[in-house]
């Protein structure tokens, strides 16, 4: 029911930062990175803390510590302002995912590993403000126990430990240190299987803005330093507590509800979470088939296999009578990005009516029933760019003025040919645009840190412009393609390209179409005394964000 309001709000929230920030520095696609940084912070600035901390007198050394000159009250600070990020950072990824359709199916590893990450960090949090023991933490503890004494697990109440007729045992100060100490190696082993299911993950943002995301938090930590509460007291009821809007925010309802409702509310919701992937996943109809390999176009050259960003692909030995191996999809890792089409030379692979030689099929159809005009400048649109934006068709796309040309372009409305994931791309459409006459063809991406199909950008521009296999063919004028990056509110960005585009292209000659059309459908193969010799395609790594 929230899914397309929400996902509606955060697409012009991409839109308004691609403009505020550019698509390379935009945070919002960096949110899982970030959690990463922030997570580094709380672990680099409590290394030091815990030298500075004393189980026998845990308020005391926190007060010892507030009081450095040089160190301790900021990097406490900066510990507590990198958690509350980190939960910020953590649910804007969470959101994100689950509006982009991104929970379900082979993603759901991911998406319920990324729940436990969550839970694990928010234990971590509720640890770290009991080691404090100030009011807030005070609060914490004695409302955990409160709960821990509704579960059948102990003999005796827990809560008495906190009845303030004898001194807390500094046994429990050593147990709540070592849970914050040892609950990271669980966040490290959950995030291990977060990303267990794709290749190549990016585990930290760009460097300018891993370090302005550093530099913010450290000066926030500087200018706002985070006040010490007054300390516990077991024999007082605290009046007065500042809570953390992140970690206790659930703290006013829970100590008015019985233990019996605040536990049955948190199964509920973690239930709800765990749910999602079966409950968001479309009816089966809607589903975007896997993709399928044709034995006999397989030439074993692997480069499905490594251009997957999701290592669905495995090469294995062929059972046709042929020499070598050949590919061979899983289909419960593939999400039908079409990333495999676009990467396969004799465009044997691909979703369903998504391969190479479908593609090929509609751009021969798409040719056919116009003619290019000088200068026309085609749109190879993702679905997720501005250009393939709903009101993209309708609203003419304006060529900006350009003085310098000897004609320049009439407004007008560029024609679009839509594709489901620039990545799915396979060149010889680009190859066959320009052939057939178009004064320029420009593919309009999706960011490539927010790619639905994870890498979709980068590896088209390294097949357009870089060899890579499949590359597009060097008969192919590169001075009439051009990749733009633009995400799906982001239309200045789109009207921009167009506009520098257009200029370029004023400079050359007008393009000559040419009738019967031809483009290659097959690999070279080289004879062999058994037969034919497959190629192997050639390998060319790209970093994300690399455009």
């Amino acid at each position: 029911m929230l899914k397309r309001p929400l996902g509606k709000v955060l697409a012009r929230l991409d839109g308004w930062a691609d403009r505020l920030y550019g698509w390379k520095w935009n945070p919002l696609y960096q949110s899982g990175a970030l959690v990463i940084v922030c997570l580094t912070v709380v672990l680099a600035t409590g290394l030091y803390l815990i030298f500075f901390y004393r189980i026998g007198a845990p308020y005391e050394s926190m007060v010892r510590i507030d009081g450095q000159a040089w160190g301790g009250r900021w990097i406490r600070s900066l510990h507590r302002y990198a958690a509350d990020a980190a939960v910020v950072a953590a649910v804007f990824h969470a959101l994100r995912m689950f509006c982009q359709g991104r929970s379900w199916g082979p993603r759901a590893l991911a998406w319920i590993s990324g729940v436990f990450l969550v839970f694990l960090l928010y234990v971590c949090g509720w640890t770290g403000y009991v080691m404090v023991w100030d009011t807030h933490g005070q609060l914490l503890a004695t409302e955990g126990a409160r709960l821990l004494d509704a579960l059948p697990l102990f003999s005796e109440p827990v809560s008495r430990t906190f009845a303030g007729d004898s001194p807390l045992p500094s046994a429990f100060f050593f147990m709540n240190l070592f849970l914050h100490i040892a609950l990271p190696i669980g966040l490290a082993i959950f995030l291990w299987l977060h990303v267990a299911r794709v290749a190549r993950p990016v585990i930290l943002p760009p460097r300018r803005l891993l370090w302005m995301s550093v530099g913010l938090l450290a000066a926030a930590a500087i200018l706002l330093p985070v006040p010490l509460g007054p300390g516990a007291d077991l024999l007082r009821t605290p009046a007065n507590v500042t809570l953390d809007i992140f970690y206790s925010f659930w703290l006013p309802a829970a100590a008015s509800a019985s233990p019996g409702l605040v536990w049955a509310a948190g199964a509920a919701v973690a239930i709800g979470l765990v749910a999602v992937p079966f409950v968001a996943r479309p009816r089966e109809a809607r589903r975007p088939a896997p993709s399928v390999v044709s034995s006999r176009l397989c030439t074993s050259c692997e480069q499905c296999y490594v251009d997957c960003p999701y290592d669905a692909i495995r090469m294995v030995e062929r059972t046709d009578g042929r020499e070598g191996l050949v590919a061979r999809v899983n289909p419960a890792s593939c999400v039908s990005c079409g990333i495999c089409a676009g990467s396969c030379a004799p465009m044997g692979v691909g979703p369903p009516g998504r391969t190479g030689r479908d593609q090929l099929a509609r751009v021969r159809e798409f040719v056919a029933r116009r003619s290019f005009a000088d200068g026309d400048i085609v749109l190879v649109a993702c679905g997720r760019s501005a250009a393939g934006a709903p009101d993209a068709g309708g609203e003419a796309l304006r060529f900006g003025e350009a003085p310098q040309l000897a004609k320049a372009p009439k407004p007008a409305e560029a024609p679009r040919f839509p594709v489901s994931c620039a990545g799915n791309l396979h060149s010889s459409v680009v190859e066959y645009l320009v052939r057939a006459g178009a004064g320029g063809v420009l593919v309009v991406a999706c960011p490539p840190r927010d790619c639905w199909g994870r890498e979709g950008p980068g590896w088209l521009v390294e097949r357009l412009f870089n060899g890579r296999e499949a590359e597009l063919k060097e008969r192919v004028d590169r001075k009439r393609v051009r990749v733009a990056f633009a995400s799906f509110h982001d239309r200045p960005a789109l009207q921009a390209a167009l506009d520098e585009f257009a200029r370029a292209l004023g400079g050359l000659d007008a393009p000559a179409g040419e009738a019967g059309i031809e483009v290659d459908t097959e690999c070279e193969l080289s004879g062999s005394p058994d037969g034919p010799r497959m190629i192997p395609a050639r390998r060319r790594w790209w970093r994300a964000g690399s455009p």
